[in-house]
């Protein structure tokens, strides 16, 4: 069967005997150490690897649009700093792969919401020109397809910086709710000018909205500004037939893993398992087979040892059977991976059968 076919087979419960192996990706500085111990340069990764990606992405734009002018401020031999698309001022090291410093913010307040509600509202523009293209790459690819439908929460974070964010949901949370649903209702008309062309799997969205210590927006507030932003969205995919709906987000998502589902969001990725110990088992147990999660395999255990894989592979055995559990490891592969070790990985994957 298709990987496409797979796909729905396992986030559907029904019959299959075996998972995906997936290359997600590895950070620059595992690129190159890769390259070190035999990858060849310029070749295709996944097909080195024998892998595939997680799935097939149509994208419509529904981010600002006009964006702002992006600009540097300054430059040196070891960084620059930028005012970005989205009117936030960062620096960024020339050197290694990081998270860029951010400096400034032109969102401060909710004084400064007109004129970003004013770039989010829909326009023809925001479809890409070459769709049909997209549409039938995606269709032939054989991957599961994917729609994208933006981000409720993580790029008013970015926008704004998660200290104005949080002074505005605390001071002015009828405008924390007016911009969710902004943003719901560009992705609402986007899906409307996408899905009559396509059938797809699922609807997907990026939040990356916690951290080490869980989520930056209150269960509380989540409930009454951001949840029925998502409700309309998972709506409006089902009125084309569309049952899964998917959220990424980094971090400690356990505060909101339940609300998320209560929401409309039955499919989770990837649930980093990190210093907090996440595990699929555990969502499993408490919130039923309506909710998927794709992910969860910590990422680390590739730098440990083949017998923190193997452990890790056992861990997670039990979901693999059941289904509504698709394994890939919980980021991209850090640079502490030998190439040789990840082969190994993936072959012990491929070698599964249930």
């Amino acid at each position: 069967m298709t990987h496409r076919e797979l796909f729905h087979q396992i986030m559907h419960y029904g019959s299959f005997d075996r998972m995906p192996v997936v290359h997600w990706g590895g950070w620059t500085e595992t690129t190159e150490r890769w390259h070190a111990e035999g990858l060849p340069r310029g070749c295709d990764v996944r097909q080195f690897l024998g892998a595939t990606p997680h799935w097939a992405f149509i994208n419509a734009d529904f981010g600002l649009y006009p964006c702002f002018e992006e600009r540097v401020l300054e430059e040196t031999a070891d960084h620059r700093v930028v005012m970005g698309k989205d009117g936030v001022v960062f620096k960024a090291g020339k050197s290694q792969s990081s998270i860029p410093h951010y400096i400034d913010f032109t969102f401060k307040s909710a004084a400064d919401w007109d004129e970003y509600k004013k770039r989010l509202q829909p326009h023809p523009g925001r479809l890409p020109e070459n769709l049909d293209e997209q549409i039938k790459k995606a269709v032939d690819s054989g991957l599961a397809i994917c729609l994208d439908t933006g981000s409720l929460m993580g790029w008013i974070r970015n926008w704004m910086g998660v200290e104005n964010m949080s002074y505005l949901m605390s001071d002015d949370p009828d405008v924390y709710a007016d911009m969710v649903m902004t943003i719901a209702d560009l992705v609402c008309w986007g899906i409307d000018q996408v899905l009559p062309k396509v059938k797809v799997d699922f609807g997907f969205g990026w939040e990356d909205i916690c951290g080490k210590s869980g989520p930056f927006v209150s269960p509380a507030l989540f409930g009454q500004c951001v949840a029925p932003g998502y409700r309309k969205i998972r709506e409006r995919l089902e009125r084309y037939g569309v049952r899964l709906y998917g959220i990424d987000s980094d971090g400690d998502v356990t505060a909101l893993a339940g609300h998320w589902l209560d929401a409309g969001v039955n499919l989770l990725f990837p649930i980093e398992v990190g210093t907090w110990k996440g595990d699929a088992n555990v969502y499993r147990k408490k919130y039923g087979k309506e909710l998927r999660i794709i992910g969860n395999f910590d990422k680390i255990a590739l730098e440990r040892g083949r017998g923190d894989v193997d452990a890790e592979l056992k861990r997670l055995m039990p979901l693999m059977r059941e289904g509504g559990f698709m394994i890939m490891p919980d980021h991209l592969i850090t640079p502490g991976t030998a190439l040789e070790d990840y082969r190994w990985y993936l072959n012990r994957l491929r070698e599964i059968r249930f």
